[in-house]
């Protein structure tokens, strides 16, 4: 979108007056997907009634609208390109520059750190300390670690679309922990009755969100509003254990990922109906979006692949293999949409691929376990949360 045409949109909005306007320009190969939706279709003039205080949906046919190829908020363009990196087991951050693909710091954090999470304002990374019950706080402008936060159990953490709450994914504790985006004090504790809650992704219009459960082969609907678990359902196949969660660019689906049935569970988050299967690949584990909306990325973690989905046929078209194998994970695509950045979790390495080619640019040794690796800065209005999912 031009940057004149994207300040319009966000100066429209009254609940945008803590969001920075973004950008104009693109980087990509064919600059002109950076005005087209993932379909080719125009832009829909329709309007999305979102949950309140929510930034307006800037494309109806395209969730990802605002995360063209260098379409930076202003919050974020002083910051460094890094990638950084938590080490589960060395419980250490490694900080990468990926310009050169060289280690240029390791941050001491607490016990377990499982992700490394962009705040809903832009301004802030959280390193999740599962274990050592914290959050540490990373300045992505300096790259310095602040004072950690005590929060129980944090395996994972979203923000609310309106960036009222984060929500912290306590796995261990089975709960669902609503807490102030800044402070981070308890607003609301939603226990669950399956195992294992874990990735999440939102709703077109952000008031509902879908929840997958590691460890008892469940998904969770959540009202965003009312912080309210309407919606349960077993996935159907024997063993099931669902991972990253990555809704259409239409908003229509859900893709969740799955590392026993080796594929993606595809369902209508509306009506959370039953989902249909499509294979990918043993032990399919990370979702990521191509910067045109266009494709999804799908780390297969038990081969070593990474399979490539077409959005608008609902079928992959290409599968990379990592040379001499590995175990790629969580992580991110570059801010100009050219490399796709992932976590070998049991290689104590990280991979940078080629997204144009599925090339193996660089295999990086950094500590024991990497997991929810965030490439920053990258393009978006603000964060939902995870390793860097952006509207």
């Amino acid at each position: 979108m031009h940057a004149t045409t994207l300040l319009r949109a966000l100066i429209a909005g009254a609940a945008l007056t803590a969001l920075a306007g973004c950008s104009g320009g693109s980087s990509h190969k064919d600059g002109s997907l950076a005005s087209r939706s993932p379909t080719g279709a125009a832009r829909s003039e329709r309007t999305v009634q979102t949950l309140p205080g929510m930034p307006p949906v800037l494309d109806p046919s395209d969730i990802y609208a605002a995360d063209r190829p260098g379409q930076l908020s202003d919050v974020v363009k002083g910051f460094p390109s890094r990638v950084y990196v938590p080490n589960t087991n060395s419980n250490t951050v490694t900080v990468i520059d990926p310009a050169d693909y060289k280690v240029i710091d390791t941050i001491p954090v607490g016990r377990q750190p499982q992700h490394v999470v962009p705040s809903w304002d832009l301004k802030t990374l959280w390193v999740n300390n599962d274990l050592g019950n914290s959050l540490t706080p990373i300045d992505p402008r300096t790259g310095e670690a602040g004072k950690p936060v005590d929060v129980h159990d944090p395996y994972n953490l979203y923000f609310t679309p309106n960036g009222k709450y984060a929500i912290v994914m306590a796995s261990r504790d089975r709960q669902l922990v609503f807490r102030d985006a800044h402070t981070m004090k308890t607003a609301k504790t939603v226990p669950v009755d399956c195992y294992g809650v874990n990735h999440a992704d939102f709703s077109l219009d952000g008031r509902y969100f879908i929840v997958s459960c590691e460890f008892s082969g469940e998904l969770l609907k959540v009202d965003t509003e009312h912080m309210k678990i309407v919606g349960q359902q077993k996935l159907p196949y024997r063993g099931a254990m669902p991972q990253d969660v990555k809704v259409s660019p239409d908003g229509k689906k859900f893709y969740v990922a799955d590392m026993v049935a080796d594929g993606l569970w595809i369902l209508d988050g509306d009506t959370f109906g039953k989902p249909s299967f499509l294979p990918t690949g043993k032990g399919a584990h990370g979702l990521y979006v191509s910067r045109d909306s266009r494709e999804m990325y799908i780390s297969n973690r038990g081969e070593g692949t990474i399979s490539v989905l077409d959005f608008r046929n609902d079928r992959l078209t290409k599968k990379w293999r990592l040379p001499g194998g590995g175990s790629p994970d969580m992580g991110g695509v570059s801010s100009d949409g050219k490399v796709l950045w992932l976590s070998g979790r049991y290689n104590s390495e990280v991979y940078a691929i080629d997204t144009a080619s599925g090339r193996q640019l660089a295999r990086i040794k950094v500590g024991s376990g990497p997991h929810g690796l965030a490439v920053y800065p990258q393009p978006g209005r603000y964060s939902l949360g995870h390793t860097g999912v952006f509207r």
